[in-house]
Formats: structure tokens, sequence, C-alpha cells
């Protein structure tokens, strides 16, 4: 079977604590040979850099649109010192995850936007690609790629999409890959299931973002809740799972979605290709032995 790459998932959240390597082995065992995590904030840089390294998995390093009320103008510098210093590891592929959001009120928009413009400012400084927030702003996230962009494309992802088919257009037409997880999953969401089925195969890329956006078949209602039943968490171990939902969309095999989407991630995010090379490498001596 292919392998998959979870493009983006917190494996540092709490919710993990001490059940995350057994969280992790569970994901391998189910061929998610690779993880990106993303850091949120000046907090957890040296946090997921360190899983990462210790696991074999991927990070990002940013300040997320929601840990702006609480970052300050030190924690720009901080990220530019910390991009400066880790340029050579091979396990650092993108600032991240940055962005906007307007679906959680009370923040200060332009707060907000003063942190993601000047960590895209960074990512073309680095080169590096970008994991980016969508959440109700694809068009202001839009005008900041342009602006900062200047006529370049970019490399990276825009995380969680759930956008019309002319913003993922737009995404799309500025060199980024879309985003999709559990949310696909859900009969009800018709519009984003219709851009899972009909979109360019390339412009696809997979991710959970454990342990939030749980599939339906972890997904507990209000009243479910209410009465006492849990919400379940996600996992990167889900993802071939919500897989099978977009292959099924597709009308393709699970083992084409994921090489496919397995080789955007890497056009999204370069230096996961010789991390993948190098598990495929693995994988095969295992299936020679076995």
């Amino acid at each position: 079977m292919a392998l998959f790459v979870d493009t983006h998932c917190h494996l540092d959240a709490s919710e993990f604590g001490a059940d995350e390597p057994a969280v992790r082995a569970r994901a391998a065992a189910r061929n998610v040979a690779l993880c990106v995590i993303p850091a949120v904030a000046a907090f957890n840089f040296a946090t997921v850099r360190e899983l990462a390294h210790a696991q074999g998995d991927a990070y990002g390093l940013g300040i997320h649109p929601l840990c702006t009320g609480d970052a300050e103008e030190g924690d720009l510098d901080l990220l530019n010192a910390e991009l400066a210093s880790r340029r050579d590891d091979p396990r650092l592929v993108a600032v991240g995850e940055i962005g906007l959001d307007y679906f959680v009120e009370g923040f200060d928009d332009d707060r907000q936007q003063h942190f993601f413009h000047a960590q895209l400012v960074l990512a073309r400084k680095y080169d590096l690609p970008v994991i980016i927030h969508v959440r109700r702003s694809v068009d202001k996230v839009l005008k900041h790629l342009r602006q900062v962009g200047a006529g370049r494309p970019w490399q990276g992802i825009a995380h969680a999409f759930n956008g019309s088919e002319q913003q993922a257009e737009a995404c799309i037409a500025l060199g980024l890959k879309l985003g999709f997880g559990g949310a696909v999953t859900f009969e009800r969401a018709l519009q984003l299931r219709r851009l899972a089925a009909s979109l360019p195969l390339d412009a696809l890329v997979m991710e959970t973002d454990s342990p939030d956006i749980q599939p339906h078949w972890l997904y507990r209602t209000a009243a479910q809740r209410q009465d006492g039943q849990p919400q379940a968490r996600n996992e990167p171990g889900e993802l071939p799972r919500i897989a099978e939902v977009v292959a099924g969309l597709r009308g393709m095999s699970i083992d084409a979605l994921a090489r496919a989407t397995t080789r955007n991630a890497i056009a999204a995010m370069p230096k996961l290709a010789p991390l993948v090379d190098s598990l495929i490498d693995v994988s095969v001596q295992n299936h020679k032995q076995a």
C-alpha cells in the first residue's frame, strides 16, 4: 500500500499528552509515514522541532492567528531568529501555522493581519513554503499573498480549505495546494465534497488537523455530549479512512490517491522529498524481508 503524509497535525497538543507515542505508532501502522507538525506560537517552537526530530517527522514554525492576541512584536523577532538558525534543518519544511480567522469572534483584525503579513515576509526571506489558516478569510489571505508575493507564485497549503470554487481556483493559481481532512467525510458538506471530487488531483493534499476536525465517525453532537458522550479525539491514524472518502468521491483507488497526494505534499513543501524517499526505501526493504 502507498504511504500517506499527514500535512497538518498538532501532535504536541495537550489532548495527546503521554499517549502521543502510541498515537504516532498507530498512524505508522496504518501507513501514515510522515506527519507535519506546525507550531502555533513562540512557546511551542522548540516543542514541535524536538518532537519532529524524535519521531522522524517534519515541522513548521509560525504564529497562529488565534494566538496573535497574546503574541508580542518580539515573537516575530524570535521567529526570524529561529528560521535563520534552523534554515539548514532538513525537518523544517514551512512557515506555519499562520493566517487569518474570522470565525472566532473577539480578535483584533488589524493585529491578525499585521502578524500574517509579517510572517509572509519572513517566509519569502527564507524561501520557505507557508501553511495557512484560512477559516472564513480566503479573500483577505489572497490579498496578502498577492501583496507580498509581488507576482511570484507561492508554495504551501491552504489548510482545512472550505471556501468556494472560485476561491479554490484563486489559491491554486497562486501556487497553493488545498488541505482536505475530516470535514469532507460529512455527507452534508456538499460544497466541500464537490470540490474534493472535481478539483484537479494535483491540487489536493491530505491532513487531519489532529486532535481537531474529527471525521463523522468520531464526531459527537451537542446533544450527545450533553448525554455524557465525550467528543472523540482525532488522530493522524484516521487519515487513510478519510482518504477513502475522498477517493470514493473521485472514483479512484485509495493507493492512487495516496501516491498523488504524497507527490502534492512534496510539491507544496519540497524539503519533504528526501524524508519521504527515505521512508519509501525502508518500506520497500521491509516488504522484501517479509
